[in-house]
């Protein structure tokens, strides 16, 4: 559930936000309900799984393809073709060019948390109110829930949550006597101590990303963006921001951080061999060490998230997905159905032993899954610093309405910070600029 700049999503954003005006009143193509009407019991949606028919699910994530399996064989009469449309920008242009067309439409599509705003704007989700799903507010952390919940409406059920800590290489940290960082200040020093050592090794990697970057502005308490309805805010000159921008600053100008991207080979051996010292990013990050670096494993291991104030306990959301509902989908009940199972019901627990990481308040707090070793961690409970992560998630997050635009235009704009005499705070306020001038564009009132 990894998060990367979007590259290409400008070239079909426009066309997403033209179709606000193509709500459910014009959606002739789903065989059930709409998001208009009234509420869908929970009778009608069990009939529907036992009637059963065929359901097409957009997806990228890899545990699926076992709820899948299992659901199947709960529900016989349902064929459920699970479709990989790409990861994140990928799938969104595929879904949104279908949407315009008005034809290839799942009935089910997976969509990240930053991402489904923007989609709901459209109105080209629905409002999943109708069926229920307003009740399962308790069911989900804090996080997770706010980010399916906007516009006054909720527009998908929270799959998994991306509560951030350090993934750190303990032995590298061993053989330079440096003492894992519990402050960004403290950061700082590793990473220059780290360098020194050894000019060939950086405390971690960084191109500039739209998602790693908002998250610590989140961490510090930023609030850059605010939504009320069509007015929208962006201030990157607020008090979170200028904590992080403190400190990245120092280590870009000191050239401190691997100028490598993210998910490259190149990254990927960085973390092998050690070059690339820590990572923070979300709890979803297990699995991507296990296949992806495998002959590191035992070296590394979990902390949490470095404070930008001594003492505190803020954390922030880094990735995660939801399941969302076309509007232009069909088999409403039994898309509902099938959601319901994957991420509240069965689902759940087969998706947790497959190697997610959960939205569900419950399971966060489980004896089973706090008690989980991991053998690539040596064998540490790492759960137990991800669910406590989860807990200290700053509230009062918002995204733009218009965040997949934006999120693309980023290396356009902060990206210059790590290749030119650019500033970050320059960067910042560029892509503030450049996201006002486009919100305006599509008809909001941006300040």
């Amino acid at each position: 559930m990894r998060r990367t700049p979007l590259r290409m999503a400008a070239l079909a954003t426009a066309a997403l936000l033209a179709l606000a005006a193509c709500g459910s009143g014009d959606d002739d193509s789903g065989d059930g309900a709409g998001s208009g009407g009234s509420t869908v019991s929970d009778a009608t949606i069990q009939a529907a799984l036992e009637k059963g028919g065929n359901l097409t699910v957009w997806a990228w994530e890899p545990t699926l393809k076992e709820v899948v399996t299992k659901f199947q064989a709960k529900y016989p009469n349902v064929k459920v073709n699970l479709v990989n449309a790409g990861t994140g920008n990928d799938q969104y242009t595929a879904l949104q060019n279908a949407i315009a067309a008005g034809k290839g439409v799942p009935d089910v599509a997976q969509i990240e948390y930053y991402a489904l705003p923007q989609f709901a704007l459209a109105k080209s989700v629905d409002d999943l109110k109708k069926y229920g799903a307003e009740s399962l507010n308790s069911t989900f952390t804090p996080g997770p829930w706010a980010s399916v919940n906007t516009a006054g409406g909720t527009y998908g059920i929270p799959m998994d949550s991306g509560p951030m800590a350090l993934f750190y290489n303990k032995e590298v940290f061993d053989k330079h006597s440096i003492k894992v960082p519990t402050t960004w200040a403290e950061y700082l020093d590793a990473a220059r101590k780290l360098h020194k050592a050894d000019p060939k090794a950086y405390i971690t990697s960084d191109m500039g990303d739209a998602g790693f970057t908002t998250s610590l502005i989140w961490q510090a308490g930023g609030k850059p963006f605010k939504v009320d309805g069509t007015n929208v805010t962006i201030d990157f000159s607020d008090a979170g921001s200028k904590e992080f921008v403190s400190t990245w600053q120092q280590l870009i100008s000191e050239k401190l951080l691997a100028p490598i991207n993210g998910w490259s080979d190149q990254w990927y051996q960085g973390l092998g061999d050690g070059t690339i010292a820590t990572l923070a990013t979300g709890a979803w990050m297990p699995a991507n060490f296990v296949t992806g670096v495998p002959k590191a494993s035992g070296k590394w291991r979990v902390a949490p998230m470095p404070q930008w104030q001594a003492g505190g306990n803020a954390s922030a959301e880094n990735g995660g997905s939801s399941l969302a509902m076309p509007v232009k989908g069909g088999n409403k009940e039994l898309a509902y159905g099938f959601m319901k199972y994957a991420n509240v019901d069965e689902g759940v627990q087969i998706r947790l032993d497959g190697g997610a990481f959960p939205a569900t308040s419950a399971d966060l707090k489980s004896e089973k899954f706090l008690a989980t070793e991991f053998p690539y961690f040596g064998g540490q409970k790492a759960n137990e610093i991800f669910a406590e992560s989860a807990q200290d998630v700053v509230s009062g997050w918002s995204y733009l309405p218009f965040q997949v635009y934006a999120n693309s235009i980023f290396n356009d704009t902060v990206g210059k910070a790590y290749v030119s005499s650019t500033t970050l705070q320059d960067g910042l306020n560029s892509w503030q600029q450049a996201s006002a001038k486009y919100g305006t564009e599509q008809g909001f009132s941006v300040k």
